[in-house]
């Protein structure tokens, strides 16, 4: 049987404008991370037609939601904070309405960094905008630039009975630690799957059956060197694969 496709939507790339014609990108980390454990990886970019946009849905079995920029504050509700940074709106957008027909039809969906909160305010929630300013603590949240990807920055707590314990067989998981936002009230209907020292939530995920799992820190770059955050990956592919065999029997049978 053909793999799993998974989806994972771009970001509009703006390092270089001066120099170079708008750019789609993203980071060649969850191509791998979906690659070396079965799935096959396509990039989904920021299109504005939205039957376009359905029409590449449709061919995913999985939609990933990767790392990046700030969410729009206006999806919660909120004025933008003066820390707020790389809001890329076109990609909010897509996001959205991708994010919105995986949890209506069961989807497997994977969060990452970005993407959980995305995730959440799609289902409702909210975000701390800046956690340095508004939600002060003495665990450094965001390494970027100081450290390596890979640094381990603390240990989070995997919450009991959620999906996301089965998937690691561990209580606690150390993590890196790439972000300056985080959720704030989770959605209706979701579950916190991760919890940092300070409090901090690090993951949320549905509880009604379906794979929707995400986490805050970023595991496409631990990946690489931990089997645990590779099984994270092949958990997600795996529902992928079934909700393909299921779409590929409904389809024999019509």
């Amino acid at each position: 049987m053909p793999l799993p496709f998974i989806g994972i939507p771009t970001h509009n790339e703006r390092s270089k404008e001066d120099k170079f014609p708008p750019r789609y990108a993203m980071s060649q980390s969850y191509t791998w991370a979906v690659e070396e454990v079965g799935g096959a990886p396509f990039l989904v970019p920021l299109l504005q037609d939205k039957n376009t946009l359905r029409t590449l849905y449709d061919q995913m079995d999985g939609l990933l939601l990767a790392g990046g920029g700030d969410l729009d504050p206006a999806r919660y509700g909120e004025a933008p904070h003066p820390n707020l940074l790389d809001v890329d709106v076109l990609r909010d957008r897509v996001e959205t309405i991708m994010t919105q027909w995986a949890l209506a039809e069961g989807k497997p969906l994977l969060a990452i960094c970005r993407g959980v909160q995305m995730l959440n305010v799609t289902a409702g929630g909210t975000l701390y905008q800046d956690l340095p300013t508004l939600r002060p603590s003495n665990l450094v949240h965001q390494w970027h630039l100081l450290r390596p990807r890979h640094y381990r920055a603390h240990m989070v707590d995997v919450q009991p009975g959620t999906r996301l314990e089965r998937i690691f067989g561990a209580p606690r998981v150390q993590v890196n630690s790439l972000h300056h936002q985080a959720v704030k009230d989770v959605a209706p209907g979701f579950v916190v799957n991760a919890v940092a020292s300070d409090g901090l939530i690090e993951g949320i995920e549905s509880p009604n059956g379906h794979f929707v799992v995400g986490v805050q820190w970023h595991p496409e770059v631990l990946a690489i060197e931990d089997p645990s955050m590779r099984q994270l990956f092949a958990a997600f592919v795996e529902e992928a694969a079934a909700y393909r065999a299921q779409r590929v029997g409904m389809d024999r049978a019509a």
